[in-house]
């Protein structure tokens, strides 16, 4: 008989918790170490009077995802979790008094775009056939399977993939590619997408125009109670699929020998196991659980990604005018990247992203009040003093407020609280605070993300937002199918040695 070969999952995060899943209905007997006292990692919640704040991501796409996770452990998703389709994925405002409702229905929004923006209805649907055609020739190959393993690039689907890739995808910018569109509306919500892997639409390549297919194609949705019930449905599942959890229980190094992982340091003690995965950040991995300080200097020769400074504001008013999703646009959109990404300071007019989840569930804050999650995109780990950035920001921010909604929303605060850069790296492990760990600002970007597994260090394997395909909860969810896959495949191989 064989014996049961053992796992441990450094990190509780979506992607731990899905490898953990993946790899219990595999058979291995799995054990998580999470520092913090919750599951989640970025994607947690907190109640404040009344108020409820998804902390995280407050955008739901693909939930085919998650689908298969309890697909796969043979599990009703009905008993963990549930959702609805969102009609509109996103209200865009700006400051000429123009808005936009970015429908789920091409061709509603295409016509909105026309009735709205003066853009041609023709140019916004033949650009999201393209993106549709480009996720499902090329994205569906290179988010799936590993691209440092040589059985990707030998398989037939990788030849057809190459086939159909534009010059343009690569050599382009993802802004130079949108100025095909007439208006600078227009150019500035499809330059947008880049800000979903912390990338400069002017830097990065027009690879990324894939990306509004996921959103204005397939769709959005809104989980019932809020983003935090992925997290909740995962976790429940994990523990009915016999993982077992430590939390509070920060892991302290990777041991290995003969360059093989053969477990953890906990609390001074050693966990031995069989395989070890990090859904840590690839950086601290390196630095502070293997202690191999040249190979994470050579994951900091990418560049980070951008950060985010978060306002959880309770708001004593309702604002009928607000989705869902919002996103008031700065006049200078190019501007704005040059001062995250090469100023490294914080912009005096900023795009301002607001989701008000109470707009789906009422009961997410109190009558008359509306739960408000204010994101603006800064550098990582800048160099201001939190308090510093936080005053800069808020007052940035409400100031245009006040002259796009034509109301001083600061007489409305009941309750704040804050995300930062620092608070984000101490409370989720994302080297200097940047979301995605590296920015996709060159077209070999996603070939240089770090791999899911180590070459150096055979059973060590790597999933999360830090490494390949990239962050973001499908792709991280994605990013744990194919670690669980690479460490089936390995231990079959080894089976047979």
């Amino acid at each position: 008989m064989v014996p049961v070969k053992k796992v441990v999952v450094i990190g509780a995060g979506v992607a731990g918790l899905a490898t953990a899943i993946r790899l219990a209905v595999q058979g291995f007997e799995v054990a998580v170490y999470e520092k913090n006292a919750t599951p989640g990692g970025k994607l947690t919640a907190f109640n404040d009077n009344g108020f409820h704040f998804d902390a995280g991501p407050s955008l739901f796409t693909q939930p085919q995802n998650i689908e298969a996770l309890f697909a796969l452990a043979n599990e009703p998703i009905a008993d963990y979790f549930s959702y609805k389709t969102v009609p509109v994925a996103c209200k865009y405002f700006y400051e000429n008094g123009k808005t936009v409702q970015a429908y789920t229905n091409q061709q509603m929004f295409a016509s909105e775009m026309e009735q709205q923006l003066g853009e041609p209805a023709a140019n916004v649907t033949s650009y999201l056939h393209n993106a549709s055609k480009l996720y499902q020739n090329v994205a569906t190959i290179f988010l799936n399977f590993s691209l440092h393993k040589k059985s990707t690039w030998l398989h037939f689907r990788v030849v057809k993939a190459l086939r159909s890739l534009k010059f343009a995808y690569l050599f382009k910018s993802l802004g130079n590619y949108n100025t095909r569109f007439k208006t600078e509306e227009a150019q500035q919500i499809f330059n947008r997408f880049a800000t979903y892997n912390g990338s400069n639409p002017y830097k990065a390549p027009a690879m990324l125009s894939l990306i509004p297919h996921l959103e204005q194609t397939e769709g959005a949705f809104y989980p019932t109670g809020g983003m935090v019930s992925i997290t909740n449905a995962l976790h429940k599942l994990a523990l009915k699929k016999g993982v077992h959890f430590h939390f509070n229980t920060p892991v302290q190094k990777i041991i290995y020998t003969d360059n093989q992982a053969k477990g953890i340091v906990v609390n001074n003690n050693n966990i031995m196991a069989d395989v070890v995965v990090s859904n840590s950040d690839v950086y601290f991995t390196y630095k502070h659980l293997i202690g191999n300080h040249k190979k994470a200097q050579k994951v900091l020769k990418q560049e980070r990604s951008s950060s985010a400074l978060v306002f959880y504001w309770g708001i004593n008013k309702t604002y009928p005018q607000l989705d869902l999703h919002n996103i008031f646009f700065t006049k200078n959109y190019q501007a704005e990247f040059d001062h995250i990404f090469k100023l490294k300071r914080l912009y005096n007019d900023p795009t301002i992203y607001i989701n008000i989840t109470s707009k789906q569930e009422q009961q997410q804050a109190p009558n008359g009040c509306e739960n408000w999650f204010v994101m603006i995109n800064v550098p990582a780990n800048t160099h201001y003093e939190p308090a510093t950035l936080i005053a800069q920001a808020k007052a940035n921010i409400l100031h245009k407020l006040q002259t796009m909604l034509g109301d001083d929303v600061s007489k409305h605060i009941v309750v704040e609280h804050t995300l930062h850069p620092q608070t984000i790296e101490q409370n989720t492990g994302s080297y200097m605070g940047s979301l995605y760990g590296t920015s996709s600002n060159s077209k070999m970007a996603a070939f240089l993300r770090h791999p899911n597994f180590t070459s150096a260090i055979k059973n060590l394997y790597c999933c999360g937002g830090s490494v390949h395909p990239g962050g973001g909860i499908p792709l991280c969810l994605k990013s744990a199918q194919i670690v669980s896959d690479l460490i089936k495949s390995d231990v079959k191989v080894a089976a047979h040695a």
